[in-house]
């Protein structure tokens, strides 16, 4: 099918990563837990992609903790949570396709500046990418009269096991077709990016949702759109599936490591800090579990959480401050705000 022997040495290395963070989604104990974080991640830079500007720790907050001026942002990058999660439980009973999708889409752009543009259905009109108009556009989609019928190939193209080609390099395909028809209105870069995890959990690739590629994407933003236009202009679909698997490596790789150090943190944080607790352990490591997924807290959220009175429960935070487990954020305020930062800093350290 490809004649560039680089493709196959690189698919080989993409497995074997893949296969490695794999393994360790099977191994870490209550893994759902750490992969809520990396969701939030994808959210974040695959939102970031399209232009907004929410960090990963405003994404952790609450609506009313977030500035009145952010709160655009900070919805889609929720909307874009809450359709992952809902897609992903959905692949239990439904497989990926286009209705699928389209649900996907409807919760993406509830209540945010897209809600205007046909949410959950294909598009009426033409679109085009970049440029003021269509005269001057970069990429201008096929016309909206064949949008159902390419969606339906793509879709038939997912699930047709007559074609023998290797499951991540008809993802990077699949990712490619989906963009290039652009069936949306608005949303397209993100329910793509949200396909590439779909397809690997729905074909029994990944156990788990771990792989998550927006945030190599965004790094390399101006090599990832190239390549996508590289094979529309040229046909030249082996760079785009050159980074694709680059893309696979690199981030299977980070995802792996990343699981080690919360490993080593939790093995540190149990037997280092929280044995000094005495009495108070058993609600310590109750509301350690509850930081791995929600690491920013504040003391309404532990006495809740726990079912303590608001008193031990800024006790019980004042420990976890005093242990460096959780850091202050809000200078001092009411209604103050505690940060898990090492553990958060696993998920933001620029180095893809």
């Amino acid at each position: 099918m490809w004649s560039d022997a680089k493709i196959n040495s690189l698919l080989s290395e993409a497995n074997l990563s893949l296969g490695n963070l794999n393994a360790f989604s099977l191994y870490v104990p209550d893994v759902d837990v750490f992969i809520r974080m990396h969701l939030v991640k994808e959210a974040t830079q695959s939102s970031r992609i399209e232009g907004t500007r929410t960090e990963m720790e405003e994404a952790l907050l609450k609506d009313d903790d977030i500035q009145p001026e952010k709160r655009d942002d900070w919805r889609e990058v929720q909307n874009y949570i809450e359709a992952m999660n809902y897609s992903i439980s959905k692949l239990k009973t439904l497989p990926v396709s286009t209705r699928m999708l389209k649900e996907s889409h409807k919760i993406l752009m509830q209540g945010v500046r897209g809600e205007s543009k046909t949410p959950g259905e294909f598009r009426t009109s033409q679109n085009w990418i970049g440029g003021a108009s269509i005269n001057d556009a970069i990429f201008v989609p096929p016309p909206h009269t064949q949008v159902n019928e390419l969606m339906g190939d793509l879709e038939n193209f997912i699930h047709n096991e007559n074609i023998n080609v290797p499951p991540l390099i008809k993802t990077a395909i699949c990712h490619y077709q989906f963009e290039t028809i652009h069936p949306f209105i608005d949303g397209n870069g993100r329910i793509g990016r949200l396909l590439i995890t779909l397809q690997l959990v729905g074909s029994g690739v990944l156990s788990k949702p771990t792989l998550y590629l927006s945030d190599y994407f965004e790094k390399h933003r101006t090599i990832y759109y190239d390549n996508l236009n590289m094979v529309r202009v040229k046909n030249n679909l082996v760079h785009w599936i050159k980074f694709f698997l680059v893309a696979v490596i690199e981030t299977s790789k980070r995802g792996t490591e990343t699981f080690q150090e919360i490993l080593k943190l939790n093995d540190k944080i149990e037997n280092e800090k929280i044995i000094k607790l005495g009495k108070k352990i058993p609600n310590a490591k109750q509301l350690i579990n509850k930081l791995y997924s929600s690491p920013i807290i504040n003391s309404y959220d532990v006495t809740e959480f726990l079912k303590i009175t608001p008193a031990t429960a800024n006790s019980l935070i004042q420990d976890f401050v005093n242990l460096g487990i959780l850091k202050e954020i809000t200078g001092g305020k009411r209604y103050r705000l505690f940060s898990f930062e090492e553990y958060l800093k696993l998920f933001t350290k620029n180095n893809l």
